[in-house]
């Protein structure tokens, strides 16, 4: 092998090439499949989402039509609830990021402006404390509800209800601070779909004129409504908003192509890591049959010293392993790197899972290119192959 290491250097580029390139996708797989596995948080099914453009209407007119959208809306007997919600609805792709303190420690975190019956619509669940009431309606009331991971960031096991939270970050705390006192909890709330992270978040009750940032109205229907009340809807509505815009969408259909967006990129790199290990078995499969061409007298020899079938196939393969493991060592000094200096963010957990998956998928693919060229060599003749040479 060292005598043919120029022959050999190709491949074990091949090798670490592919280790690398199959390394990031089953980390993209496995970062994926784990968010799929924790709960999204809410309930999607027979949720409709309405956004209104309202043509830089006054902020207190937004506010003034939108509620009595809400209240129309609520009458229909296909109707079971309503809410108002902020531009980033679920599976809208829309993003209100904001830090927040506890003390001395800090997060970023999503911030989610709805309305009191907000739970009712999406069933979301409550684990600690309470929803919002009308007490929170009055001005000088600074309340605020936060998600499972936020508290679990703040305050571990300990005790969440009653604290205080201040928005803002180390580098901008001038002037007059304001806390928001926390007063319930929800479970996960992961508003893009399945395959996000379970990221921290806050739900605010938006009041004063800070109600027209909420434009976007989900309605959650009776099972069976079909399109002939989304039309009737459609049509009410917009006699009450005059010349505003209104985008009616099924919850359900934003999902799939939230899922879409995700799983794209995740298509396309399998293709190219397939593409590469295709390349690699058939550089091995290529190899190891010029090698036993080559190697024909050596061969024969071994079997005429009384080697064993068996052995001489394991000769091969272990070589191929030799290989691949050259390879692959140089590929685990740049993906260890990943897990530890916590490259984009990622639990070490996942990018150690993504490893050990790659060197198998490796391990099994060059084991498998071997066994047909090794059997062919086991199977030479001594008496045959002497005679030739």
């Amino acid at each position: 092998m060292w005598n043919k290491k120029r022959a050999h250097t190709l491949l074990i580029v091949e090798i670490l090439a592919s280790f690398l390139v199959l390394f990031g996708v089953t980390s993209l797989i496995v970062y994926n499949m784990r968010n799929y596995t924790q709960p999204i948080g809410f309930d999607y099914q027979n949720v409709w989402t309405i956004d209104f453009n309202t043509r830089d209407q006054p902020d207190s007119l937004v506010t003034e039509v939108m509620q009595r959208i809400k209240e129309r809306t609520k009458t229909y007997p296909q109707v079971e609830s309503v809410t108002l919600f902020g531009s980033n609805a679920p599976y809208s792709q829309n993003t209100h990021n904001s830090g927040i303190m506890y003390d001395k420690q800090f997060s970023m975190t999503h911030i989610f402006n709805t309305d009191l019956d907000m739970p009712r619509t999406l069933n979301v669940p409550i684990a600690e404390g309470r929803w919002f009431d009308k007490s929170d309606l009055v001005d000088e009331v600074k309340t605020i509800v936060i998600n499972q991971p936020l508290r679990k960031k703040f305050f571990g096991d300990g005790p969440a209800l009653g604290k205080l939270l201040q928005f803002g970050s180390p580098d901008h705390q001038e002037g007059k601070k304001e806390y928001w006192k926390v007063i319930g909890v929800t479970g996960n709330f992961k508003s893009h779909g399945e395959y996000q992270s379970n990221m921290e978040g806050t739900f605010q009750l938006p009041k004063g004129e800070s109600r027209s940032w909420m434009r976007t109205m989900l309605v959650k229907v009776k099972s069976g409504t079909d399109a002939n009340f989304e039309a009737q809807l459609t049509k009410d509505l917009g006699s009450m908003t005059q010349d505003w815009n209104i985008d009616v969408s099924y919850m359900e259909n934003q999902r799939k192509n939230t899922h879409k967006i995700t799983l794209i990129p995740i298509i396309i790199f399998l293709v190219v890591s397939g593409f590469l290990l295709i390349n690699v078995a058939l550089g091995l499969f290529g190899i190891l049959n010029l090698s036993i061409a080559k190697r024909r007298s050596e061969i024969g020899l071994r079997r005429a010293l009384g080697a064993t079938e068996s052995g001489i196939s394991t000769q091969f393969v272990g070589e191929i392993w030799v290989l691949a493991t050259f390879g692959l060592l140089i590929g685990l000094l740049f993906a260890a790197q990943f897990p530890l200096m916590n490259v984009f963010d990622l639990e070490a957990g996942i990018y150690v899972t993504a490893i050990l998956i790659s060197i198998v998928v490796i391990y099994l693919i060059v084991t498998l290119c071997a066994l047909y060229p090794s059997r062919q060599a086991a199977s030479i003749q001594p008496a045959m192959a002497l005679h030739e040479e």
